[in-house]
């Protein structure tokens, strides 16, 4: 496997992200979710479901991966992204720009840790213009 010495900790959700780092980890890349644990991902309640009721588009776009859900707006998950992303080589973010410079988990951060670090922040519309802040994916 090519990328079996790839580390990412995965922030996406719904379908670009996932669907990148699933790229990665089919590749041998070793991929953390970090889920929200109080609002599940969007794709493990859409249709259509197997036998045992689980998510054909979630399982898709979602294995090979490991998953940690984390509370991210609490100091303690932040201080574990913080211990985790010393040992990773990529970080893959989905939110809108800012976000996770109000986590304080932003690209700065995260590089100050560990500067080796790649850091992916996919937008709808881009980080800087007029539209920057609207939600958009695909």
């Amino acid at each position: 496997m090519p990328l079996k010495k790839l580390k990412v900790l995965d922030f996406s959700t719904l379908l670009p992200g996932p669907y990148a780092t699933r790229q990665l980890a089919d590749m041998g890349a070793e991929v953390l979710r970090i889920e929200a644990p109080n609002r599940p991902e969007i794709t493990r309640d859409m249709p259509p479901f197997d036998e045992q009721g689980v998510n054909y588009i979630h399982s898709y776009l979602n294995r090979s991966k490991r998953s940690l859900g984390l509370d991210l707006k609490k100091a303690s998950a932040v201080e574990v992204v913080k211990k985790l992303v010393k040992d990773y080589d990529i970080v893959v973010e989905q939110f809108r720009p800012g976000v996770m410079d109000r986590l304080g988990l932003g690209y700065e951060t995260l590089k100050a840790i560990n500067p080796g670090l790649i850091y992916c922040a996919i937008t709808g519309y881009g980080q800087t213009g007029p539209y920057k802040s609207r939600p958009g994916h695909d």
